[in-house]
């Protein structure tokens, strides 16, 4: 069977110096793959190519087997959702900016009860007419997440998500977060820092420093690796 996503020799050159340099990685259908490492690993540059906001100059990222190239981007990229570190939210009622996105993607029917449930489900439905940009930092990715997972991508890439919310929310929003997607089955790419997080969410886990792959395996042999270990520097080790 096929990937979802799959790198395919991709090397990416900023300044003269290559920060990526990935010979061949897959995500399969249904998994949660974390990608961690410590600052300066190549982590968000290896997830804005996985979620085809840039396309690499050398080798190609492949949408379940088929080469993502400049005219197919788009329609690809419509398959998929992403949630940034600092929630990207629009000067409107929470719930107008989970349901705007439905809408954006060509389906206006039933917009606005799939906002709802998603913003139910995410513990935050009675601030559905608040105004985002007056939320929390906890709440406001929680509605970021709402937005994205009512879009029912088919991969959901995270960048750092839970990173600008307070310990205490984040702890809680991750609980949830986990059991959302036990319910879902979603295919999701989660880039990290911190291994507890993996530990919560994961199934899979890729290692990245210097923008290449040192190791890949399940949370619990990665966590227990002295590769892992040397590495970890300003990541959050279990």
């Amino acid at each position: 069977m096929n990937p979802v996503l799959s790198v395919h020799d991709v090397r990416v050159k900023r300044g003269g110096h290559e920060i990526l340099s990935i010979k061949e990685m897959a995500v399969a259908e249904g998994e949660v793959l974390a990608i961690i490492g410590p600052n300066g690993a190549g982590k968000s540059t290896l997830l804005a190519h996985l979620a085809c906001l840039d396309l690499p100059k050398f080798g190609f990222i492949a949408f379940r087997g088929q080469r993502v190239t400049r005219s197919n981007a788009l329609a690809v990229r419509r398959r998929l959702a992403v949630v940034f570190q600092e929630p990207l939210l629009l000067d409107t009622t929470a719930l107008e900016n989970v349901a705007l996105g439905i809408k954006l993607r060509g389906d206006g029917h039933g917009a606005t009860e799939k906002a709802k449930n998603w913003l139910a489900r995410f513990g935050v439905l009675h601030l559905a007419q608040q105004n985002a940009l007056t939320l929390s930092g906890g709440e406001a990715q929680r509605v970021s997440l709402a937005r994205a997972f009512a879009l029912e991508p088919e991969v959901l890439l995270l960048d750092e998500p839970f990173t600008a919310v307070d310990v205490m929310a984040r702890t809680e929003l991750i609980r949830e977060f986990c059991d959302i997607l036990a319910d879902s089955g979603a295919t999701v790419v989660l880039v990290t820092h911190d291994f507890r997080e993996v530990q919560a969410l994961a199934t899979r886990v890729v290692v990245l420093d210097k923008g290449r792959v040192q190791l890949q395996g399940k949370p619990d042999e990665i966590g227990a690796h002295p590769v892992w270990r040397a590495l970890a520097g300003s990541a959050v080790l279990p």
